[in-house]
């Protein structure tokens, strides 16, 4: 069962609503060309996804919450439904990716992405994320670039087109606040937008 299957419509109307609205970005100052702070192999953050994608013609949108805690050789992912219940744990280390959902055995692949899709019935980038939560992204060419307020798009070398549109206020160096993140035909997906908005961040 996927997340969307969980949701009702009324419910699924109502968090998209209360999401968007939660996501709208108020005018900042000028653009700081100041590249973000290093990058952290450790990392504890909570936040939104927004969700929506084309399959066969139909579009589709879920949205929920998502915990995320990585080190240098694990990412852990708790993903919730807006009113925080579990929907879904990931488990990445060297090599395999677990993916448990609700009261079903879990399902481990090598691929994490992959594995998102099966499971969940749309592609969670999850091994992009341990970057793109941090402001940076793996270009075109392979390398690891860092992203800017003054510079905030970018396409990935897997091929999705990120916008780092907001940066948490008052912090410095800058650290993300919203990133759009969209894409073109992925497995039985004709076309994918995942917002992402970042309510904390703690990097060790």
């Amino acid at each position: 069962m996927t997340i969307k299957r969980r949701f009702t419509t009324a419910a699924l109307a109502t968090a998209l609503a209360t999401l968007l609205a939660g996501c709208a970005t108020t005018p900042q100052g000028p653009l700081s060309s100041a590249p973000v702070a290093p990058y952290a192999d450790t990392l504890e953050t909570d936040g939104r996804l927004s969700v929506n994608y084309l399959r066969a013609g139909k579009q589709e949108s879920i949205s929920g919450k998502f915990s995320w805690r990585q080190s240098a050789a694990r990412t852990d992912v708790t993903l919730a439904s807006p009113l925080g219940q579990t929907i879904a744990t990931i488990a990445v280390t060297p090599g395999e990716a677990t993916l448990k959902e609700g009261s079903k055995p879990p399902r481990s692949a090598a691929d994490v992405d992959t594995l998102s899709a099966q499971v969940l019935g749309w592609p969670l980038p999850v091994s992009g994320l341990r970057d793109w939560l941090q402001g940076y992204a793996v270009a075109a060419d392979g390398k690891r670039v860092a992203v800017s307020p003054a510079q905030p798009k970018i396409t990935t070398r897997d091929g999705w087109q990120l916008e780092f549109v907001s940066w948490q206020e008052g912090v410095t160096p800058p650290k993300p606040r919203r990133i759009d993140a969209s894409r073109g035909a992925i497995g039985d997906i004709d076309s994918i937008d995942i917002r992402i908005v970042i309510d904390g961040a703690a990097a060790q």
